[in-house]
């Protein structure tokens, strides 16, 4: 009945730990980036959405490094 606790452990096996900070370091740029999104802090949204991008792009490539790192390991 528990397989949630299952497939999250099952998930953090196959996706890389540098992946997920990306991910939660993109969140968080996005959450500030939109309370950021006020009139006096509209350069501020921006930073933030470019920071947030950033992230993204760069849980990606590790996600793709890992996967191409896995293609090359001896099948067992």
């Amino acid at each position: 009945m528990d397989e949630k606790p299952k497939r999250e452990k099952k998930l953090k096996n196959h996706i890389p730990e540098e992946a997920r900070e990306h991910y939660h370091t993109a969140r968080r740029e996005l959450r500030e980036g939109v309370e950021a999104l006020m009139p006096e802090g509209f350069q501020e949204f921006h930073e933030h959405r470019k920071t947030a991008r950033k992230e993204m792009l760069l849980a990606f490539r590790s996600l793709l490094d890992s996967a191409i790192k896995r293609m090359d390991e001896p099948e067992e």
